[in-house]
């Protein structure tokens, strides 16, 4: 990708850009992920390092769409020695199981050759879960499992805007929103919603260094979540930031390393979440990553991407030696 960095000019040329490049806006729009624990049920929306992606913080110059397909595994366990809630009870301990599917659709917009440009997107996921948990309570050491497969909540990014620093430095602002569009019953342990919007707003960051061919990649933001109508549980704010750093090689393969966390800002609330003193939690997780950008014929391009991300510190979040993604993204 070619930008003029020319201080008294900030048109940016409209040219045909690199794979590599072109694929980086879909990943503004495809920063969730199911994640679990520090929220009602084990399940939240994002799991430490899956929200970073190559070229994270572009949106490309000229109007293009893409089309993202993930797949995401991730199997959890939070010891039997903590209380967590689910169902409106709680559990002693909780295994989870999460196989994520999610399809999406961004266009960018046709805005000149500024240096912003904008962007919108759509994600439609599926989840298939299983939840195994010993009940407390008046249930109390009763054991339960439960599973669930079905359209997951639907995930809509209005806006992102993205500038353009210069040739090797961009920044990606959006605003996303989970809608409580699944289906969702509070007596099954097991379910396909969260039953909660959620307004994710984000910043992107990515730094290319040319000379050396290293890249780095990071995304931050923030979860605000409305109280579950259902259950009177509502999740404290959560902030995430994952960070990626790749060498790229000329035949289009990188290589590199990821580290994410999520941390709850502040107690969760409602009855269950009073009893657990509010439910705090936090986690780090730590792992490669392996990506491959190849140019197409009439203009298309395609960008794959497989990470393995295990968890390597965690509190109050399902723990995890087996969270496995990836991607795919046609862009033309």
């Amino acid at each position: 990708m070619r930008f003029k960095t020319v201080a008294s000019h900030t048109d940016i040329p409209r040219r045909t850009i690199r794979p590599a490049a072109k694929a980086g806006v879909v990943f503004i729009a495809t920063l969730w992920s199911v994640s679990c624990g520090a929220t009602e049920g084990g399940l939240g929306r994002q799991i430490a390092g899956t929200n970073v992606l190559p070229n994270a913080g572009i949106v490309a110059p000229t109007p293009i769409t893409v089309v993202n397909l993930t797949q995401i595994y991730f199997d959890g366990t939070i010891s039997a020695g903590r209380d967590v809630p689910i169902a409106g009870q709680t559990s002693l301990g909780l295994d989870g199981k999460i196989s994520f599917t999610l399809a999406s659709l961004l266009k960018t917009w046709d805005t000149g050759t500024g240096r912003w440009n904008f962007a919108s997107g759509i994600t439609v996921p599926y989840i298939w879960t299983k939840v195994e948990a010993r009940l407390s309570g008046p249930r109390r050491g009763v054991a339960a499992s439960d599973t669930a497969s079905n359209l997951y909540d639907l995930y809509v990014t209005p806006i992102t805007a993205g500038y353009h620093f210069s040739e090797t430095s961009h920044i990606a602002l959006s605003l996303n929103v989970w809608m409580p569009t699944g289906r969702y019953d509070e007596d099954d342990l097991a379910n396909p919603s969260l039953n909660t919007w959620t307004f994710v707003p984000q910043v992107a960051y990515t730094k290319i260094f040319p000379e050396s061919k290293w890249q780095l990649d990071m995304v931050a933001g923030l979860q605000l979540y409305t109280r579950n109508s259902a259950t009177d549980y509502r999740n404290a704010p959560l902030f995430s930031l994952d960070v990626m750093g790749r060498r790229k090689f000329d035949n289009g393969v990188s290589v590199g390393l990821i580290v994410g966390t999520i941390q709850q800002l502040g107690s969760d609330n409602g009855p269950t979440a009073d009893r657990l003193s509010g439910f705090k939690g936090r986690d780090w997780a730590l792992g490669p990553v392996l990506t491959y950008d190849r140019k197409l014929a009439h203009d298309r391009s395609l960008s794959l991407g497989l990470r393995w991300v295990p968890t390597i510190s965690s509190k109050n979040r399902l723990d995890s030696n087996d969270t496995v993604m990836a991607t795919a993204a046609l862009i033309f």
